[in-house]
């Protein structure tokens, strides 16, 4: 038995309003099993989770469950687990709270498949104190990320290494555990991004060997929150609190203000999605994430093969970036167009795409994609058929 699109689409309400959506990285489609979740929420839960009512004991027992769920998605401990509105945020306070760290003499090592979420942060606190930044190249031609480079540039003075786990924009998956075992050698610590990563390929933290991932629910159709997860819950406890209750511990000490608990409660179901995608799966949650996106890997492999060898069909279009390692997200230019007139175009034939990025792009600028007019990006979602891709070819072939 394949893996079956059809049953997947029909969980997913908003797929009926006829548009063809190619652009998960503004945020995948949200299925309908996550919107009661967060309905149901806001009907039962309390805006805190201390006191002795009942509405305030679901609230925690929803933040429980969350942190589960995450740890789950990432083979992690729900006792690392930090939540909060957005992943970009949690790095932001994650960056304040260790730039005690980063100081004059020190390093940090950056990349350029990095989108600002998990750039800016570090180069403030880097500005403001001094630290020395080297940046991770990628080959131009592949827009793979060298992993020989990791021992050149992480030295012996360096305190952070800030890496994706995989670009958003090209689809690149650079070697996380290279950095990281590097970093570690020289006693620095390890930032993965996974908001590219994520729901394409199976997070292990361990293996990764990376000391935080950071998580974007939006990416696999889960509603507005952000994580972080720490490999080591016991490390939270040694670095300055963030958290605005002087007594916070563990996780706690950098969730700044409140949680939107029925959020959290659509949290927890999107990643139960996730591990139903394939209905065979059985098991531990952890189980059945491993089979389900499992399943989703192979049928994205075919599609994606399908994708790429309908855009070489496309006349005077170029596609950025051939990585060897990757997930099924691919940006193309297309001669003598601005990318914001080809994604308007194809809107036109009800076909989403992004096009430019939101805070613009490191790695585009240093590609020199932007000085000639930008880039349209597209991805696959768990619900994308081939019909799609077949649609998307004729579009793009119709464009003058």
């Amino acid at each position: 038995m394949t893996y079956d699109v059809a049953r997947v689409r029909g969980l997913i309400p908003s797929l009926g309003d006829g548009w063809i959506h190619l652009d998960p990285q503004a945020g995948m489609l949200v299925p309908d099993s996550v919107s009661r979740a967060v309905s149901t929420g806001f009907r039962t839960s309390s805006f805190s989770h201390i006191g002795r009512h009942g509405a305030a004991n679901r609230s925690g027992a929803i933040l429980d469950a969350a942190r589960e769920a995450v740890a789950d998605l990432v083979g992690g401990d729900p006792a690392g687990v930090v939540l909060g509105p957005d992943r970009a945020v949690l790095l932001a306070w994650l960056a304040e709270s260790l730039s005690s760290r980063l100081g004059l003499g020190t390093g940090i090592v950056l990349s350029r498949l990095d989108d600002e979420a998990n750039v800016a942060p570090w180069l403030r606190i880097a500005n403001r104190y001094g630290a020395h930044v080297r940046w991770a190249e990628v080959e131009i031609e592949t827009c793979e990320m060298p992993a020989w480079q990791f021992e050149e540039l992480i030295g012996p003075t360096a305190r952070l290494v800030a890496l994706t786990a995989a670009s958003p924009i090209v689809g690149s998956a650079p070697a996380v555990r290279v950095a990281a075992d590097r970093v570690h050698d020289v006693g620095g610590l390890l930032v993965a991004d996974a908001f590219g990563a994520a729901p394409y390929a199976l997070i292990d933290i361990d293996e990764l060997n990376a000391d935080v991932v950071a998580l974007s629910a939006p990416s696999w159709g889960g509603p507005q929150v952000g994580a972080l997860v720490f490999r080591d819950p016991a490390f939270l406890d040694r670095i300055p609190s963030m958290s605005l209750n002087p007594y916070a511990k563990g996780a706690e000490r950098l969730e700044v203000g409140g949680h939107q608990y029925a959020l959290l409660a659509g949290l927890t179901q999107s990643i139960d999605f996730l591990a139903g995608l394939d209905e065979r799966a059985t098991g531990t949650r952890r189980e059945r994430l491993e089979m389900s996106i499992t399943s989703l890997q192979d049928y994205h492999d075919q599609l994606f093969d399908h994708l790429m060898q309908v855009l070489e069909q496309v006349d005077n279009l170029t596609v950025i970036g051939r990585a060897s390692t990757r997930i099924p997200t691919v940006s193309f230019t297309m001669a003598g167009m601005q990318a914001e007139k080809v994604a308007a175009k194809l809107a036109d034939a009800r076909i989403g795409t992004v096009s430019g990025v939101h805070g613009g792009s490191r790695l585009l600028d240093a590609l020199g994609v932007n000085d000639e007019g930008g880039a349209v990006t597209i991805g696959l979602a768990p619900y994308t058929t081939r019909y799609e891709i077949d649609q998307l070819g004729r579009a793009l072939s119709s464009l003058e």
